[in-house]
């Protein structure tokens, strides 16, 4: 019967898909996350980042560890214990040390490693994130602080100290850019609101496009039932709505749920939008209502990157509207390239 088909096919996509949300956990790049202190004439950096991928020589270029050549290698190390992986990265310090650029009022310190933190394998199905701790003395006299992190380790998100007790100010780099200048004792040289507009429109898109393959599958979900503009309207206007709502409430406080509970829920959604489709044509309202709800979902998704990136302290509301402009600018990436 159909409502037997219905289950059977429902059942194969969604462990398949469960499956594959797992694996995409594993191998996904994600950006290092640097927060820097600065306290008795010295500066300490944590750096959490996947160690096995910067081992491996897997670069930003990739979306994915599977997408680069050297994808055995790194899962060869995913298997190794912390004490192995230690090893392997020692004979390495010095060349990873050379990719943290330092500066001291434009002259480059050199910090020294004073710890390395690894979990046990665990779960080989997600990433393994490492801590890698360094630290050094400010010169006497310092008052501004830069930083960059190679492009060939990856992009990277800075956490400085803000202006105030108790704020965390993030600047996203990517492809080895130098950060914005960071006057101790002060803060962060503030960007102007259209650099941080202009920057977080395109985390917004990058998210989508090329990174976001969950978010694309539903996007595609949403065009597939019906080749005509205004069911697809429909579907993308309720969904947008949701995903706005969400994103807002989650990023300010209100909402929370966590990461292990909403992204199989996400995956779910993919599953449901793409069984519909096998065994019905035509839009109705039920659907509409569903795909809002799926919507809400989706939103605390993309909070959860904003909340691991940070959003600017005095231009809070700027950055969260462009994030979510990027984010509709890269779904409708994927639907013009769907109508093409």
């Amino acid at each position: 019967s159909a409502q037997k088909s219905f289950l059977m096919i429902a059942r194969w996509l969604l462990g398949a898909l469960l499956g594959w949300s797992a694996l995409a956990g594993a191998h996904e790049i994600r950006p290092a996350i640097a927060a820097v202190t600065f306290e008795g004439g010295r500066y300490q950096v944590e750096i959490s980042l996947n160690l096995e991928a910067v081992l491996a020589g897997i670069g930003p270029q990739h979306a994915d560890t599977n997408d680069s050549s050297n994808a055995r290698a790194y899962d060869a190390l995913r298997d190794l214990a912390p004490a192995q992986l230690r090893a392997r990265f020692e004979p390495f310090a010095t060349q990873y040390l050379n990719g943290v650029a330092i500066e001291f009022d434009g002259r480059r310190v050199q910090p020294t490693i004073h710890a390395i933190e690894i979990p046990a394998v665990g779960d080989v199905r997600v990433s393994r994130q490492s801590r890698v701790r360094l630290s050094g003395a400010i010169p006497a006299g310092a008052r501004e602080f830069t930083w960059s992190y190679a492009a060939t380790l990856g992009n990277c998100v800075l956490r400085l100290p803000g202006a105030k007790p108790g704020e965390v100010a993030a600047l996203w780099l990517a492809d080895g850019a130098k950060s914005d200048r960071y006057i101790l004792g002060v803060g962060l040289q503030a960007p102007s609101r259209l650099e941080v507009a202009g920057r977080y429109t395109v985390l917004g898109f990058t998210h989508i496009v090329p990174k976001g393959l969950d978010h694309i599958l539903f996007v595609l979900g949403l065009f597939l039932l019906a080749l005509r503009l205004k069911p697809l309207l429909w579907q993308v206007t309720a969904f947008t709505v949701a995903h706005t709502i969400t994103l807002g409430l989650t990023v300010y406080g209100v909402l929370a749920l966590p990461a292990t509970l909403v992204e199989p829920l996400i995956a779910a959604s993919i599953v449901y939008v793409a069984v519909e489709n096998l065994l019905t044509s035509r839009l109705h309202a039920w659907r509409v209502a569903l795909v809002g709800a799926f919507g809400l979902l989706h939103g605390m998704g993309f909070a959860g990157v904003l909340q691991e990136i940070g959003l600017p302290p005095g231009e809070f509301a700027t950055a969260l509207v462009s994030f979510n402009v990027g984010v509709e600018l890269g779904q409708l990436a994927v639907i013009a390239g769907a109508f093409l």
